[in-house]
Formats: C-alpha cells, sequence, structure tokens
C-alpha cells in the first residue's frame, strides 16, 4: 500500500514477522488468501497492497496493531 508521497511498505519488517511465523511465503498466501505470485509481487515493489490483503496478512501472521502499523502505515521506511 504506497501512501501519500509514494512511502512504501516496510518489507524488511515483514520478511522478520515471516521469518518469526515460521511459515513459508506460499504457506502465508495460501492461509490468507492472496495469490502466491501477487504476494511474491507486493513484497518486490510491484503494485500495491490492498487494504483487504493488509487485514489478510495482519491476521495469519498474528501481527498486534503497531506491528501491522510499522509495516504497512510507517511515515518513513528505515
Amino acid at each position: 500500500m504506497q501512501q501519500k508521497g509514494g512511502k512504501m511498505p516496510n518489507i524488511d519488517k515483514l520478511n522478520e514477522v515471516i521469518k518469526e511465523s515460521g511459515m513459508t511465503v506460499t504457506a502465508i498466501a495460501n492461509k490468507s488468501g492472496i495469490n502466491r505470485m501477487t504476494l511474491y509481487n507486493r513484497m518486490n515493489g510491484k503494485g500495491e497492497f490492498t487494504i483487504s490483503e493488509v487485514v489478510a496478512l495482519t491476521r495469519v501472521l498474528h501481527m498486534d496493531t503497531d506491528t501491522r502499523n510499522a509495516i504497512f502505515f510507517a511515515n518513513e521506511v528505515v
């Protein structure tokens, strides 16, 4: 989800959460209902995460609000 001003999601943080989950990207895609290639593309900066994708990933990865916000709604990617 690209924000105004061209801000991108914090993919490094998302990868960290995925690694901590112990699941593969394919498993996360299947559990979240996101097409695997779509998820890979989003994670590689091709296209923007939709709100429904953010909600699904938050659920599947058991992210708390702060983690979700740091990944998808941060003002800056550090």
